[in-house]
């Protein structure tokens, strides 16, 4: 998966994590607050992933760039 995907994927399981844990606190269900608390982490893992395969993909091609650049 891109990292544009992850980044996307990360940003919408937030989302619905803080949703669900809203909707939890407001009807008194636990379950539905655990679940969100577990989806939001899982959202910020699949965003810091998109934001690292980013990174790694920039560097490679700036180091790419400098090696042509002495060629």
């Amino acid at each position: 998966m891109g990292s544009k995907a992850d980044k996307i994927k990360g940003v919408t399981n937030e989302a619905i994590g803080k949703a669900k844990q809203g909707v939890g606190r407001a009807t008194g269900s636990d379950r539905l607050q655990g679940e969100g608390a577990m989806q939001e982490i899982k959202g910020k893992g699949q965003k810091s992933l998109g934001e690292a395969k980013q990174a790694t993909k920039q560097a490679v091609n700036k180091a790419g760039a400098a090696a042509n650049k002495h060629l």
